[in-house]
């Protein structure tokens, strides 16, 4: 008989990465097969539905966890790391096995004293862990000193059937609008060429400081040049990214930005910076361009030339296309997880 697997990780109705994963290994085969159960844990929103969400997940979790073999939780950074770990002590007292999915926003809190403590805690004890790159590995090795019952699991690419014929001259930017993402340098560094190229414009699809970005659009002069879609999902979000010509990551930290994969499986070219598990993947000039983190003149440099040259585009989002096709391949994606699970029979 195969084991049964509770996942443990936020609402299905909150925006962002993990949700996304999550949803994309519901569509594998390994999903079925193993009884996968997802226990909602955390909700985007006001304290008291916050507070609501964790205790019913706790009571739901409670009544199912003695039924249940495999515990995966999916964990990002400090207090996600806090509220799942309620979930990990419970499942490691029933004596079940336990993998923890790591989903961090930036390897700088790793260094923290308190959370060094907090996750070396958690990844000694788990029986296994996964990462989203190399890279995360070789952090985690040198911020907590770990090294055993690691490995990597990429985020998956979702499969999409591209529309070359919408392609509009647009730059995308998709994700909450807060200082970590970039936003600013992306409008600031768009600024330095957008007199060259009128009839392109940034596209941002994403809540958060809306208001700020449009001061800075203002401020910089281009504000007819910058477009405002607010936060977009299902058809609103698939026409933002077939429309996109460009995709642009500003931000100073990531896990494995779920945006760039949305794009590389649409065969946008990106322009990105060199964070989280990217460097592991990105090759300047090949599969993208890449600048460093809050350099706006290299940003502009580097959106100017995948703007100009319509060869470097075209190389770059069929090389875009490959790693979705390929190396981030949600079938083959899910088909790890199903070994994975199935190594705990």
């Amino acid at each position: 008989m195969n084991p049964r697997v509770l996942v443990v990780a936020t609402s299905r109705k909150t925006r962002g990465g993990i949700t996304s994963v999550v949803k994309a290994h519901e569509t594998g085969e390994q999903w079925k097969k193993f009884h996968c159960r997802w226990i909602q844990t955390h909700r985007d929103g006001p304290a008291w539905r916050k507070v609501w969400y964790l205790v019913t997940a706790l009571i739901e979790y409670m009544l199912l966890l003695p039924w249940y073999d495999i515990v995966h939780i999916h964990v990002a950074t400090t207090q996600s790391a806090r509220r799942k770990m309620i979930f990990f002590v419970l499942a490691k007292l029933l004596h079940k096995k336990t993998i923890l999915h790591f989903h961090p926003s930036n390897e700088k809190f790793l260094y923290e004293p308190a959370n060094k403590e907090l996750y070396r805690n958690l990844f000694s004890k788990a029986d296994l862990v996964l990462v989203l790159s190399e890279q995360w590995r070789r952090w985690i090795k040198e911020a907590l000193g770990l090294t055993e019952h690691i490995e990597v699991l990429f985020n998956p690419c979702p499969m999409i059937e591209p529309k070359p014929e919408l392609k509009q001259k647009e730059i995308l930017f998709a994700g909450t609008v807060i200082p970590r993402k970039g936003y600013a340098d992306l409008i600031r560094g768009f600024s330095k060429i957008a007199s060259s190229f009128p009839d392109w414009k940034v596209v941002i699809a994403g809540n958060g400081e809306i208001d700020k970005a449009k001061a800075i659009a203002k401020e910089c002069g281009i504000e007819k040049q910058v477009v405002f879609l607010g936060w977009v999902n299902g058809k609103a979000k698939d026409l933002a990214f077939q429309r996109a010509s460009i995709y642009c990551l500003a931000s100073d930290g990531e896990g494995f930005p779920m945006g760039v994969l949305d794009a590389w499986a649409y065969g946008i070219p990106c322009v990105v910076t060199p964070v989280g598990g990217l460097p592991d993947i990105v090759i300047d000039g090949e599969n993208a361009l890449v600048f460093p983190v809050g350099d706006v003149d290299v940003l502009a440099r580097q959106l100017e030339r995948m703007i100009s040259d319509d060869e470097l585009r075209e190389k770059i989002a069929k090389a875009s296309l490959e790693l979705a096709h390929t190396t981030f391949n949600i079938d083959c994606i899910n088909k790890k997880m199903e070994d994975i699970y199935e190594r705990f029979k």
